[in-house]
């Protein structure tokens, strides 16, 4: 993403998630762009990823890639496998490497402060990414504007049962800025429906396998259910795998990020509506404003991503 705007059309882009891996599954491997005839072509950028075994986040990997091909720098990836003590030794070998700049996925906001502290004490630009890093000062925050997007699943999730009945909603990695602006926005507009009741809430980490582990028991605790709203597509996958036949006819589920496989089963009609984020140009803003960090220009202190609601006439 060159700039901070993006048009609808382009939001509601079908197969912009690329799965095609590129670089190792070993979570301290490096991948070497190719010199690109850029600018700043000497310089070396650290990527700190959460977790690549998500659709979400190898996207945001290949936009990030994408952007340091075409500025010919040096991108070394790490996947933190959603481990926050993992992914702090590897921002302290990015250092111990001396990157010039270092973009970071929160395995967890919280603790990405301490892990990112020494970085900022030193004067390397941080850069987060999809999640904020609490208790550091980082140079900018690149980010989909998850509240809004909570407050749209909500309205989807509405209209999708008739503007009544329970609900229950599957939260994502409790700690991760993303989980909680996402439960904020629903929060804040399911409230506008005073017929709608929110049952239960339980974190499913933002993973297929949980959501559905976590769907069939809360769907077992409250069989009047009509709707789910889950904060991530690979949960809201599992939630309409408990579902069953159910799904998109007794009760209605949301997900959020538009990944290829939530926009598939949202075409089915298995899925209500997904929120569509773009993570390749989360990955490639944060390239660039890394670079013009380091080019000494200045940068928005938040760069968002718009998002909106995909139907199923959407994609």
């Amino acid at each position: 993403m060159k700039k901070p705007v993006i048009s609808l059309a382009a939001l509601l882009a079908a197969g912009t998630l690329a799965l095609s891996a590129c670089g190792s599954d070993d979570p301290g491997s490096s991948n070497e762009s190719p010199g690109g005839g850029g600018g700043g072509d000497d310089y070396s950028l650290g990527l700190a990823v959460s977790t690549l075994n998500n659709p979400f986040f190898v996207s945001l990997r290949d936009g990030a890639q994408d952007a340091a091909d075409e500025a010919g720098v040096e991108l070394i990836v790490t996947d933190g496998r959603d481990d926050a003590t993992q992914q702090a030794d590897q921002v302290a070998n990015f250092q111990t490497q001396q990157l010039d700049a270092v973009l970071i996925n929160p395995v967890d906001s919280d603790a990405a402060g301490p892990i990112v502290a020494p970085l900022v004490q030193s004067d390397v630009p941080v850069i987060a990414v999809d999640r904020a890093v609490n208790g550091a000062e980082v140079s900018t925050l690149v980010a989909s504007d998850n509240v809004e997007g909570g407050r749209l699943a909500a309205q989807a999730l509405a209209e999708a049962i008739g503007e009544e009945g329970q609900v229950i909603v599957l939260q994502g990695v409790a700690g991760t800025s993303a989980s909680r602006e996402r439960g904020q926005g629903f929060d804040e507009g399911i409230a506008d429906y005073p017929n709608i009741e929110v049952v239960a809430k339980q974190p499913a980490d933002f993973d297929r396998a949980q959501g559905l582990d976590v769907a069939t028991n809360l769907l077992q605790a409250n069989p009047d259910v009509v709707g789910i709203f889950a904060e991530n597509d690979e949960m809201a996958l599992g939630a309409v795998q408990a579902l069953g036949d159910r799904a998109g006819q007794d009760v209605f589920v949301v997900g959020f990020d538009a990944t290829e496989d939530g926009q598939a089963a949202v075409e089915a009609g298995t899925m209500f509506a997904t929120i569509a984020q773009q993570p390749e140009d989360l990955g490639r803003a944060a390239v660039e404003a890394a670079l013009d960090l380091l080019d000494g220009e200045d940068v928005e202190e938040t760069i968002s991503v718009p998002v909106v609601a995909v139907r199923q006439g959407d994609v």
